[in-house]
């Protein structure tokens, strides 16, 4: 009964570390680039993109297609980047141990 006992109380204590985390990860940002710089995306380590910056020369007819691409692309870089965060913080939690993807991130 002690063990089970004591594994309530580990469990709580990781929800209680993994809600913490949560906060965390909501105050993180990452910034994800391409063209050189001329589409910028901020992005919380919690994948919520914050801000879009568009260079003002891709802002012409011709270049609507180029700007998507950039876009996609700023957005996949800053998604790379969020995703390491997010890992390298729940490593932290866990002690190296690697959880399924999306245990307790929501």
């Amino acid at each position: 009964m002690a063990d089970f006992l004591g594994m309530m109380k580990q469990a709580a204590q990781l929800q209680s570390k993994m809600k913490a985390m949560q906060e965390e990860l909501d105050l993180i940002e990452v910034e994800g680039l391409s063209g050189g710089g001329l589409v910028s995306v901020r992005m919380s380590a919690k994948m919520e993109v914050r801000a879009i910056k568009i260079d003002p020369s891709l802002m012409k007819p011709d270049e609507c297609e180029v700007l998507q691409d950039l876009l996609v692309a700023a957005l996949g870089d800053a998604h790379r980047k969020a995703e390491a965060a997010m890992q390298e913080k729940m490593q932290a939690l866990t002690g190296g141990l690697s959880l399924p993807p999306g245990m307790g991130l929501g």
